[in-house]
């Protein structure tokens, strides 16, 4: 976009107000977990591929990371953690020291201090309930005030600091975990499930994708690789927990058909759309409920909650009441809730809907996740898809064989697929008058790169501050700000005269990297910004609908603003050649043109678009006459 009609004005030093707090940061990084994922084979050249339908059977090329050495897949679950590797072309499970196919996701400190992981710490739990901790990942890269509900079902103590930082009471060591120690629970796990995988295959094991729920946002994901960083492993890739069993399932797979998978494990639920035909593999859609899972109503002894379920299966919603299910130094905790089945039913139909699909087009239910086998559950899968669920996958498993599936892919083990994902919203930049203006459309398949021209918005300004935005509002204002950077050492020029090239990449795994270049200068800037934040599935329908509502409204007010920008425009470049050409143009033409002019900058101020629009046509008409009066000049001049 290289000619004057594609410039876009910035307008320097002034900013949005929702970004204020924003760092400049030149060595950050902004992330996006994207909302759907597409498997197949990536495109050479480093841009959007003109279909989003990928066919595994070519391959020219792919820029994949392969590593020399075996990567393995973890599922770091609420509840459980698994690890798989590919084996012979296959994945398979890593069995631990104790030869268990999962480890209990929990973490203990006794009396005497001494550390307990996995099975030995669970075991315990009833006896030491104030130092086990058990679904940490609750609470991984979150704020007090985001986990009210999830802080009244665990057994220990969730506190705050002054900044309103969770913090993990541990009374039998006399500590407190800040924020940045609660990755290092789950690294106590990580570690034991790295430990289990290098005695089994016989070799050190450092390189590892993770899987993480699907609402998962840019702190918690950061929070999850420093865990895996702390445990000695190289994370080469974090991708959504029913991505991967999407893949796990269908890896082998060669029908055509659509299949709705349906994940309800001990902390989270989640339900994905996903088409299979002819190699090709496309999430279309994700939905969930990031405050369900079995810890939710399984948290007393084993009779109590099977009591609620078996209930379940003649009513539609039963009351959990387990009293005493532990005591603490402030007395004894309970727990009172209520499971309707609504709550299974809502992210089902919400998943179909985004997917733009009905029940009688799935082809299969799969079921994933320990909570799963409660008949119940699959009873309400039965009735509300009239489907019978797929069990042949073993739903506490088929997420880690998804990882190594993915894992494979990096490692070279697997050569036919390319796990690719799209950004959930839109990103883009703040122009002048607070417009956004769209880099990267929502859905775009990555990885992707988009360059576009801009410019000053005044005489001499040296420095421009751009304001990088998500969302699918007109105006930066109802959008989110992700993060600012200064491009300065702009040379002094009129307006609209220097060039800025603006590149956006995003690569394969959701890092965007933003390079400003300046033409005349060459004054190059390659900057990454911190503080951004990935989009949990409510937010990116929110803001959609929010879109959609407003569409209208938000259309009238961009083209009452792009209309005021281009008649400020052509006021700036009119006057411009009056004064260059000055005694050249008759006088006679010179005063029409001042009119109109004058009576351009009127409607600017008062009157409507309509009106603006008419008075612009006005002057460009006008302005014509100058080029005759040129020619006539010199033409007289020859004379």
């Amino acid at each position: 976009m290289a000619s004057s009609a594609a410039q876009i004005n910035i307008h320097g030093g002034t900013g949005l107000a929702a970004c204020s707090s924003s760092k400049r940061n030149l060595n950050g990084k902004v992330s996006f977990m994207p909302r759907s994922a597409f498997f197949g084979t990536r495109n050479s050249t480093f841009t959007t591929p003109t279909s989003a339908f990928l066919r595994m059977s070519i391959r020219n090329g792919c820029p994949v990371r392969v590593v020399n050495e075996k990567v393995v897949g973890i599922d770091l679950g609420t509840t459980n953690s698994a690890v798989a590797v590919m084996e012979g072309g296959k994945p398979m499970i890593v069995t631990n020291a104790e030869g268990q196919r999962t480890t209990p996701s929990v973490v203990a400190y006794t009396k005497s201090g001494d550390l307990l992981v996995g099975q030995a710490a669970k075991r315990q739990a009833v006896v030491n309930p104030e130092n086990t901790f058990s679904s940490v990942k609750r609470f991984i890269g979150r704020t007090m005030n985001e986990v009210d509900e999830e802080s009244k079902q665990v057994s220990y103590r969730v506190v705050k600091d002054e900044n309103g930082n969770i913090k993990l009471e541990c009374p039998a060591i006399g500590k407190q975990f800040a924020a940045e120690e609660i990755s290092a629970q789950v690294f106590k796990v990580l570690r034991k499930l790295v430990d289990d995988a290098s005695r089994l295959l016989n070799q050190k094991v450092t390189k590892a994708v993770i899987t993480v729920p699907a609402y998962f946002n840019d702190s918690q994901m950061t929070a999850i690789k420093d865990a895996g960083r702390i445990a000695g492993l190289d994370v080469l890739r974090i991708i959504n927990e029913p991505t991967a069993a999407s893949l796990a399932y269908a890896f082998e797979r060669k029908s055509n058909e659509t299949i709705l998978v349906f994940d309800l494990g001990g902390g989270t639920f989640d339900v994905s759309v996903v088409e299979v035909g002819e190699g090709v593999f496309q999430v279309l859609s994700t939905s969930g409920d990031k405050h369900l899972g079995g810890d939710d109503f399984d948290k007393r002894l084993t009779e109590a909650a099977e009591k609620a379920k078996i209930e379940l299966s003649s009513v539609t919603q039963t009351n959990i009441s387990l009293p005493f299910i532990t005591a603490t130094a402030d007395g004894l905790k309970h727990i009172e809730t209520i499971l309707t089945r609504a709550k299974c039913k809502t992210p089902v139909e919400n998943s179909l809907r985004d997917a733009e699909l009905k029940f009688k087009d799935i082809d299969e239910v799969i079921l994933v996740g320990g909570s799963t086998r409660i008949p119940i559950v699959q009873e309400v899968v039965r009735k509300q898809t009239w489907k019978e669920p797929n069990v042949t996958v073993n739903p506490d498993e088929v997420v880690a064989l998804g990882a190594a599936v993915q894992a494979g892919v990096l490692a070279g083990d697997v050569s036919d697929i390319v796990l690719l994902d799209v950004t959930p919203l839109s990103i883009g930049l703040e122009t002048f008058e607070g417009v956004m203006n769209k880099f990267i459309p929502r859905n775009s398949t990555l990885p992707t790169s988009k360059s576009k021209v801009y410019t000053t918005s005044y005489d001499g300004q040296t420095s421009l501050e751009f304001y990088v935005l998500q969302g699918e509002r007109e105006f930066a204002r109802d959008n989110k700000c992700l993060g600012s950077f200064l491009l300065d050492g702009i040379p002094p020029a009129p307006r609209g005269v220097p060039k800025i090239n603006v590149k956006f990449d995003i690569d394969a795994n959701g890092i965007l990297s933003i390079t400003a270049t300046e033409r005349a200068s060459g004054n190059k800037q390659e900057i990454t910004i911190t503080g951004a934040t990935t989009v949990p599935k409510d937010v990116v329908e929110k803001m959609v609908k929010e879109a959609e509502r407003f569409a209208k409204d938000d259309k009238e007010k961009r083209e009452a603003v792009d209309t005021k920008n281009k008649a400020d425009s052509v006021v700036y470049k009119t006057e411009k050649q009056l004064k260059i050409f000055g005694e050249k143009i008759p006088g006679e033409v010179k005063e029409k043109i001042e009119a109109k002019l004058q009576e351009l900058k009127v409607k600017i101020g008062s009157g409507s678009i309509q009106e603006i629009k008419d008075s612009i046509a006005a002057v460009n008409q006008e302005v014509m006459q100058i080029g005759l009066s040129m020619y006539k000049y010199k033409y007289n001049r020859l004379i």
